[in-house]
């Protein structure tokens, strides 16, 4: 009986220990996504997203065209980033695109997450205007937010000049999260 109880208290403590470990396959640092890192090389992805499926243009790449967009799914379907290659000699990734809410920054930040949310955990570097939405860099970080015009008041929408932060209503909603390493 001595015997179970051990195991037993032995087997609660692996399980506590377990959980206490933070679980990273969607966690957004500043040099890592997820399982990939700052300095996984193309040639590794496979390796990387073994449980996943990668989709890239193997044509291109062998003429040497490394800009082709390499895209993750999870088995199943559901797309989870679009990788951007750069143009080394060994290709690293420079730019991810995020498309599964389920992946957030340290500071909680996800694709379910609003302007509020950013200010609240980053200081904007810049806001810049493009013809349908505005970016957002923040400071000190690789990410970069992109938030659809239509979130933004009527009178906003159409503008092509520069969009201040107290212009951007709380409740926007990011439509494009990336990640840009150089």
């Amino acid at each position: 009986m001595k015997k179970t109880a051990k195991v037993l208290v032995l087997m609660l403590s692996m399980t506590s220990i377990q959980s206490c470990q933070k679980d990273t396959s969607f966690l957004i640092t500043e040099n890592s996504v997820g399982p990939l890192s700052q300095t996984t090389k193309v040639s590794e992805l496979e390796s990387v997203f073994a449980q996943d499926s990668i989709v890239q243009d193997t044509t291109a790449i062998k003429l040497g065209d490394s800009n082709k967009k390499i895209e993750v799914f999870e088995k199943g379907g559901k797309h989870l980033l679009t990788l951007t290659p750069s143009s080394d000699s060994i290709p690293t990734i420079e730019n991810i695109r995020i498309h599964d809410p389920r992946y957030v920054s340290e500071n909680g930040i996800g694709l379910q997450s609003t302007f509020k949310d950013i200010e609240k955990n980053y200081k904007s570097k810049k806001i810049v205007t493009t013809l349908n939405s505005i970016v957002i860099f923040p400071k000190g970080s690789n990410l970069y937010f992109t938030i659809d015009k239509q979130e933004l008041p009527s009178e906003l929408r159409f503008t092509t000049s520069t969009i201040e932060a107290v212009q951007v209503p709380d409740e926007a909603k990011i439509k494009y999260l990336m990640l840009g390493w150089e």
